[in-house]
C-alpha cells in the first residue's frame, strides 16, 4: 500500500500516555455487558454502556492535537485524512458538503468518550455523540495476530470502515438503523455494519483519485481488506468463541458478507450501491 508520501491533515487527537483516567462509573461488570453485545469494529457503544453505566462520562481531557511524530500515529493520520477527502469528493458531485470526524482519537486501554467509556476490548469504534472515531493502535498486533488480518491494507479498512460509520451518522442511516434492531440477520447494526464494510470498498476505489495520487491501493490490497472483513464476521467470532454460531445473536454480518459487501464498494466504487437497508439479499 502506498501512503508514506501521503497528506498529512493533522485531524488527530494523541492520548497516548495519559492513561485511563476520568473512564470511572462503569465497572469491570459494565464493560463485560458492553463486550457481550459489541464483538469487534462497534457502531455505537452509547446503547450499551449508557445502559449500565448511566449518562456518559465526562470527556476525558484532550490529547495533542495535530500529527503525530511516530510513523504508527502518521499512518492513521495519512489514511483518514485521504478517506475524508474521498468522502469530501463523493459528497461534492452530489451537491452536499462533507464535514469530517472532530477527530481521530488515539488511546492506551481506556479513555473517556461522548458515548461513555471506551475500551481496548471494545475494538475500534466512532462515537456519534461527539463525531470521534477512537482507536486504540494496540488492535494492529490483535488484529494480526489473533484474527490473521496483517498488513497496511488491513489496518487501512479498520480505519475506512470507522469513518464510514461517521458518513452514516451524517446520512442519518445510523438514525434508521437504531429503528431495526440491534441483532440478528436482518437487524439494523448488521445493515449498518456492512454498508460501512461498503463504504471502506468505495474508499479503496478513489483512494488514488485524491490527495495528488499519493496514497493508492493495488489488487494485492484488496485482498488484504477482504481478509480483515472475513476475520471479523460474527460466524467466524463466534466459532472461534463458543464452537457454534448464532445468527440472532450477529451484529455485524457473516463473513461472507463482510466480504461481498467489502468488495462491492470496491468494484463500484458507488455509494448508491452500499444500499443495504433496502437490498434483497444481506
Amino acid at each position: 500500500m502506498r501512503w508514506q508520501d501521503g497528506r498529512s491533515g493533522g485531524g488527530i487527537e494523541d492520548r497516548r500516555g495519559m492513561g485511563p483516567a476520568g473512564v470511572g462509573g462503569l465497572g469491570v461488570g459494565g464493560v463485560v455487558l458492553a463486550l457481550i453485545g459489541y464483538f469487534v469494529f462497534g457502531v455505537d457503544p452509547s446503547t450499551t454502556l449508557s445502559v449500565v453505566g448511566g449518562a456518559p462520562v465526562e470527556q476525558q481531557q484532550e490529547g495533542a492535537r495535530g500529527t503525530p511524530e511516530d510513523e504508527a500515529g502518521r499512518f492513521v493520520d495519512v489514511v483518514s485524512t485521504n478517506v475524508d477527502d474521498v468522502w469530501k469528493a463523493v459528497f461534492r458531485q452530489s451537491g452536499q458538503t462533507y464535514r469530517p470526524p472532530a477527530a481521530v482519537v488515539l488511546y492506551d486501554q481506556a479513555t473517556g468518550t461522548g458515548c461513555g467509556a471506551g475500551q481496548a476490548a471494545m475494538g475500534p469504534f466512532y462515537c456519534p455523540a461527539d463525531r470521534k472515531v477512537y482507536l486504540d493502535l494496540s488492535f494492529w498486533q490483535e488484529l494480526e495476530s489473533k484474527y490473521g488480518a496483517g498488513g497496511e491494507a488491513a489496518r487501512a479498512y479498520v480505519i475506512a470502515h470507522e469513518i464510514g460509520h461517521h458518513v452514516q451518522n451524517l446520512t442519518g442511516a445510523s438514525e434508521q438503523a437504531q429503528r431495526m434492531g440491534a441483532r440478528g440477520e436482518e437487524s439494523g447494526s448488521v445493515r449498518l455494519e456492512l454498508q460501512a464494510d461498503c463504504y471502506a470498498g468505495v474508499w479503496a476505489a478513489h483512494a488514488g483519485e485524491v490527495s495528488d495520487g499519493r496514497v493508492a491501493l493495488n489488487p494485492a490490497d484488496i485482498e488484504d481488506g477482504l481478509r480483515a472483513a472475513a476475520a471479523v464476521g460474527d460466524d467466524t467470532l463466534q466459532r472461534k468463541a463458543q464452537g457454534r454460531v448464532m445468527p440472532d445473536a450477529f451484529t455485524h454480518g457473516s463473513s461472507e458478507q463482510r466480504m461481498r459487501w467489502f468488495r462491492k464498494g470496491a468494484q463500484s466504487g458507488d455509494p448508491d450501491a452500499c444500499d443495504t437497508f433496502t437490498a434483497r439479499r444481506l
